[in-house]
């Protein structure tokens, strides 16, 4: 079957889940939630989206805890149909879920006259779980070959099987920064960021059948029986080589009157009937030869058929330093830039007793996936700009920009290059996958109902700048609008409760997809089109002391 190294490049579950980059989250507050345009926060959240503005802050103790429940549906349309569009999936379309019950984020800052000292936890990238009951197209194109591989010999007409997939992804950030106060018109900041991921995979692929005149019957046992048909052919030459007849074909044996035209024909068809071509041209030698070679492969199909398990982790760890500064031309003005680093991150595989078994059913070579190797999935380095003014008492209007470096980052992602799942996959660098750096632009606005409460919304559009090549039911990266709204409330002069929530729309995206059929190894297309949707509701509070 069609290998799936690109499963543990980590990122079908570890790239973010809203409208951020590629692998990086920019939900990183309540606050966000309800106004997602926060690049030139001046509040508590500016740990992490502006942190020279923490210098706006009163000068004291400061606290942000806040949490997002995400909910993100996924869905890929796949139109194989087989040799000839006569065979194809059972179904086409394919339906994933990502749920993050718990995704917090955690800021602390202690503000002084002209230094401000921050902590911040932040789930930087992933926060999520994503879980295919049934599977997905590349896991089922290969089972449903079966049949038009043996509906000739075999009489198959349908087949069958259980698939599941779930992975999850943590990638964590633990960060501080120091920020200065130069002059009432420029702050500045600096910080580091320790980042640790944890990818884990898990799935099985099991009791795969096909229906035959007889009923439904395991495909192991079918490849199993075939295996043993070709060993009784080849073990059946022996006598005629023994003869010393090795060196004629059938047909010349015939005609020399050393063997009935029955015995020739159930060396032919046999043959033939395996896939072997020109059958009746082979020697007796080169004909138990074919035999032989047919039993080994169909003995290791029918392994490869069994009912199989998968368990991995990926962990790793990496650095983020970032810079930032604030500029304020006025009270009613406010600009801020910042930078974040690349994140080189190399994930160790850890599997467990069944990984290598399971998914070499799935076309994983033992020597692609080995405990201890070590896997690229860096984060991009960033920039972002934001401006908040004030043009009124009670409206604020917010607005920015970020911009991935994704062209320069590695995110370990392999292609097929060649559709022989005897070969190992090829690295594709981040220049072959990337049409263009990743970028989103947002704005938003924030009313003042009363000294108590204010309403906020917000949207976002993002690129993701993916080319073809990164495309696939396990990764895929799709353009993103992002509607933000909710408001807050001032519980004590010191405490505020923010709501909000949020729902992003993805644009489909479709491409042709490559399958080789086995039996003939023959290419054959399809359509293979991409979906989204997602929605979260947050909630937090920002304490002042």
């Amino acid at each position: 079957m069609r290998k799936f190294i690109a499963l543990f490049a980590g990122s079908l579950i570890s790239g973010c889940l809203l409208a951020g980059g590629l692998v990086t989250n920019t939900n990183q507050s309540a606050v966000w939630v309800r106004l997602p345009s926060r690049n030139a926060s001046v509040g508590i959240d500016a740990a992490y989206y502006n942190p020279a503005g923490l210098m706006k802050l009163n000068n004291g103790f400061h606290v942000s805890l806040s949490n997002q429940t995400i909910f993100q549906s996924r869905e890929v349309d796949n139109t194989y149909s087989g040799p000839g569009g006569l065979f194809g999936l059972n179904q086409h379309t394919y339906k994933g879920t990502v749920t993050a019950p718990f995704f917090p984020s955690v800021y602390a800052v202690y503000k002084m006259e002209k230094i401000a000292l921050s902590l911040g936890f932040i789930p930087v990238g992933g926060g999520g779980g994503a879980t295919y009951k049934n599977g997905l197209p590349s896991f089922e194109m290969s089972a449903s070959d079966l049949v038009p591989s043996l509906a000739a010999s075999q009489g198959a007409s349908a087949y069958s099987l259980d698939v599941y997939f779930k992975g999850s992804s943590t990638f964590l950030g633990y960060q501080g920064a120091i920020s200065y106060k130069i002059n009432d018109l420029i702050s500045v900041a600096a910080g580091i960021r320790y980042v640790t991921a944890k990818n884990t995979y898990e799935g099985y692929l099991k009791d795969i059948q096909v229906e035959l005149p007889g009923g439904w019957t395991r495909a192991d046992q079918i490849m199993a029986g075939i295996a043993s048909l070709a060993e009784t052919g080849g073990n059946n030459l022996q006598p005629i080589i023994n003869l010393g007849a090795g060196g004629y074909t059938a047909d010349q044996l015939v005609a020399a009157e050393q063997m009935t035209e029955e015995q020739r024909d159930a060396i032919v068809n046999g043959l033939s009937g395996l896939g072997v071509p020109n059958a009746a041209s082979l020697t007796i030698e080169q004909s138990q030869a074919a035999f032989y070679a047919s039993q080994a492969k169909y003995t290791a199909t029918a392994t490869l058929l069994h009912d199989q398990e998968a368990d991995a982790t990926q962990t790793g760890s990496g650095i983020t330093p970032f810079f930032s500064v604030n500029i304020s031309p006025s009270d009613n003005l406010n600009i801020a830039i910042k930078y974040e680093m690349a994140t080189k991150l190399e994930l160790v595989n850890e599997t467990k007793k069944d990984f290598i078994t399971g998914f070499t059913a799935l076309g994983v070579p033992i020597t692609e996936f080995p405990d201890g190797e070590k896997v690229r999935n860096d984060m991009p380095a960033m920039l972002t700009l934001g401006v908040n003014t004030s043009v009124s008492p009670n409206l604020k209007i917010a607005a920015g920009l970020d911009y991935f470096f994704d062209k320069t980052a590695d995110y370990g992602h392999t292609v097929d290059a060649d559709l022989d799942p005897t070969t190992p996959p090829t690295h594709i660098s981040n220049s072959d996958i990337i049409g263009s750096n990743g970028m989103s632009v947002h704005g938003g606005l924030e009313y003042n109902i009363s000294d108590k409460l204010l309403v906020s919304g917000g949207y976002i559009w993002a690129n993701q700048g993916v080319n073809s090549n990164y495309q696939s039911d396990l990764t895929y990266g799709l353009a993103t609008s992002t509607f933000g709204a909710g408001g807050a409330y001032a519980i004590t002069d010191n405490i505020r409760l923010n709501l909000g929530a949020s729902y992003t729309l993805y644009m489909d995206d479709t491409k042709v997809i490559n399958h080789i059929f086995s039996a003939t190894g023959s290419n054959i297309t399809a359509n293979e089109t991409y979906k989204k949707s997602t929605f979260l509701f947050g909630i937090g509070l920002d304490m002042s002391f």
